[in-house]
């Protein structure tokens, strides 16, 4: 699996280790989102997000955000991975003078208005392995796929 990191990713994930043998990641310029597969930029997209910056996109540049998010629904797949919990969101560990309540009501309104997943992954490492898993198995139903149209094409084939 070939994992495309935007070019403007400022810490990229490296995707080393025994849970990311399958993965080669090469740089890009992404036109949604920080991470993609190859061949397949138009179609999946993961947004990462530390806490800190999560909660700059819901306070001062929430209409830049938003905008994004809209523009990721084109997407046959998207989410957004947070390097911290909903509880660090909740309790407003960030720098920001977001209200805390007003942070988790923006998450949860375009969870609901947009259809936007938001996966919390408590901290780096578990946003890395979310990432490379989301885009795993939105490659693994890719696959799937392309074996029932081939099914039906050989299927189809052989009546006529």
């Amino acid at each position: 699996m070939k994992i495309l990191i935007d070019s403007r990713e400022q810490l990229p994930f490296a995707f080393s280790g025994k849970s990311f043998e399958d993965v080669t990641t090469e740089a890009g310029s992404l036109p949604t989102g920080d991470y993609s597969l190859a061949g397949l930029v138009d179609l999946v997209a993961v947004e990462r997000k530390s806490l800190d910056d999560l909660a700059q996109c819901l306070g001062r540049e929430r209409d830049r955000f938003e905008r994004e998010l809209v523009r990721a629904r084109g997407l046959d797949a998207f989410a957004v991975v947070v390097e911290g919990s909903f509880e660090d969101l909740a309790h407003g560990r960030y720098r920001s003078k977001l209200n805390p309540h007003s942070a988790c009501q923006s998450v949860l309104s375009f969870s609901a208005r947009l259809g936007i997943p938001f996966l919390f992954a408590e901290n780096r490492a578990g946003a890395e392995y979310a990432t490379a898993g989301f885009l795993r198995q939105y490659l693994k139903g890719c696959r799937e796929r392309l074996k029932v149209i081939e099914k039906a094409e050989k299927e189809g084939s052989q009546v006529a």
